[in-house]
Parts: structure tokens; C-alpha cells; sequence
């Protein structure tokens, strides 16, 4: 099945004019800084929620995002995406005969979004529609210990605006699948997982690594899309790891070469 996607242009950043200070100094210039939009995803008609993003890479925000929301569970589901009628609207129109839950929906994103549910609840509702994962990949300290370079070395936008959050997808050998950037980590990592429907990605040959804290959602957005090894620049909260515990999800934080911790699943890492 071929989708039809209307794209818009790949924007970023933009910039501004500031005065920099440096001691007695002062001067004036234009700084780049990272684009930050509103973009209201509306399904058949319906207005879904509002995420804000970098408004670059949307058609797979919104893919991840339907899909690690359990809206879709393949691409197959959305007939099309319309992001050109309207500015800072995503348009999905859902193929024949797949529908939304729009009760279960409304309580599960006010849950998500306000802290409905917390601690070992959140960890129980959650793996109610979430198999533990099974994967038998197994990853060398060393390719950990070199992908966060790649990683840095990748990222076009923070080089230039320093500030955007990154995830990045490794295949077993260390090289980078994909990268995607945006202000925010949650669709930086929506922005991952909707290329890899989009592309046929393997998740469960794959390794996440996130370039900031790892929190509860992270883990669940990624055990959603069967990444068995989520890595982290930073620390993990209490319930990532919990979380990653019940899902047999092998989490890594603060990867800093030449040093990294290990709070799940050790046995994935050799």
C-alpha cells in the first residue's frame, strides 16, 4: 500500500538579532535559535491533541506519535496525512475500516499528560496491552561506548542552535540507522519510530540512544516499537528503570565514554 503525504518544507531553525555581552563588550548579532510550533493533530475531523515540536520531519512525528499511542498499529492504518491545508496541522484520515476508541483514548492521554496514574499503577496499566520484550541482541561495551560521538557528530541543528534534544537508532554493528532532533525528547523519539514504520526498520535489531534524561514515557515509547537497549547521555528516572525492569528492556544511562551504568537486563551488553 502506497501512502500519499503532503510535506511541508523541512524547517528547524530561524534567526533572531540579541546583543552578546562578553565582559565591557557588547555587540549586536543574529543567533540561531531551534524553531519551537504548536501542531494540532486532527484524525477524520476529529482534533486529537496538540504537541510542540521542531517543524521538521512531521509526517513521522505523527506516525510515531498515532503508533506509541496505540492510535495505529501499522502505517497501513492511515489512508493519508495532509500537512498542507493547514498551517501547523497534521490532517490524518484513517484507512477503511480501522477506527479509534475515542473514550479509552481521552482517559489514556489525560492520564499520560496530568499524572492520572503513577508509580507501579502506571507500570501495570501500561504492560496490560505490552508484552515483555524477548530479544537476544546482544551489543559490545565498545559499540556503546562510541556511539554517543556519533551521535554528537550527527546532530546539524544542535551544532548550530544548541538546543534541541536528539535520538539516534544503531544496528548491532555501531552505525547510525537514523537520527532525528526536535525541541522536544518524547517526538524526537516519535520522529524515530515513525520513520522506522514508514522505512521497514528492524526495532528489535536496533539500539536507541536519547541524548538527554531517560523518563518513564521514553521507555514506553520505545518498548512499544520492540527496541530491546535504550541508552542514555543522562540519568534515568526511578520508574524508567522499574519500567524497564518489567519489560526485560536492558536501559543504559549516563554513557559517557569510558564509563556507563547498566540498570536492566545486563546480559544484552558484553
Amino acid at each position: 500500500m502506497h501512502l500519499h503525504l503532503n510535506l511541508t518544507m523541512n524547517r528547524s531553525e530561524t534567526s533572531v538579532p540579541i546583543q552578546k555581552w562578553n565582559a565591557s563588550k557588547r555587540t549586536h548579532l543574529d543567533d540561531k535559535v531551534a524553531l519551537e510550533e504548536p501542531l494540532q493533530i486532527v484524525i477524520d475531523g476529529r482534533a486529537l491533541a496538540v504537541v510542540m515540536r521542531t517543524p521538521d520531519d512531521d509526517d513521522s512525528l505523527v506516525f510515531g506519535f498515532l503508533f506509541t499511542e496505540g492510535i495505529i498499529t501499522a502505517v497501513e492504518h492511515v489512508a493519508r496525512i495532509d500537512l498542507e491545508s493547514k498551517r501547523n496541522h497534521a490532517l490524518v484520515f484513517l484507512a477503511d475500516g480501522h477506527v479509534v476508541n475515542w473514550d479509552n483514548l481521552t482517559r489514556h492521554l489525560f492520564s499520560a499528560s496530568s499524572c492520572g496514574l503513577c508509580g507501579k499503577a502506571t507500570i501495570d496499566a501500561v504492560m496490560q496491552g505490552r508484552a515483555a520484550l524477548s530479544s537476544q541482541l546482544k551489543i559490545s561495551q565498545e559499540i556503546l561506548l562510541q556511539a554517543p560521538q556519533h551521535l554528537l557528530d550527527s546532530q546539524k541543528t544542535f551544532s548550530t542552535t544548541g538546543g534541541l534534544h536528539a535520538s539516534g537508532l544503531f544496528n548491532q554493528a555501531g552505525e547510525l540507522l537514523v537520527l532525528k532532533e526536535d525541541i522536544g525528547r518524547h517526538n524526537a523519539l516519535d520522529k524515530i519510530i515513525g520513520h522506522g514504520l514508514q522505512h521497514g526498520i528492524d526495532f528489535a535489531e536496533s539500539f536507541l540512544l536519547l541524548s538527554g534524561r531517560i523518563s518513564f514515557e521514553l521507555i514506553q515509547k520505545s518498548l512499544a516499537a520492540g527496541i530491546p537497549i535504550v541508552a542514555g547521555i543522562s540519568a534515568p528516572s526511578s520508574l524508567a528503570v522499574e519500567f524497564a525492569q518489567e519489560a526485560d528492556q536492558t536501559l543504559v544511562g549516563f554513557l559517557r565514554p569510558p564509563s556507563l551504568n547498566i540498570y536492566s537486563a545486563a546480559e544484552r551488553i558484553s
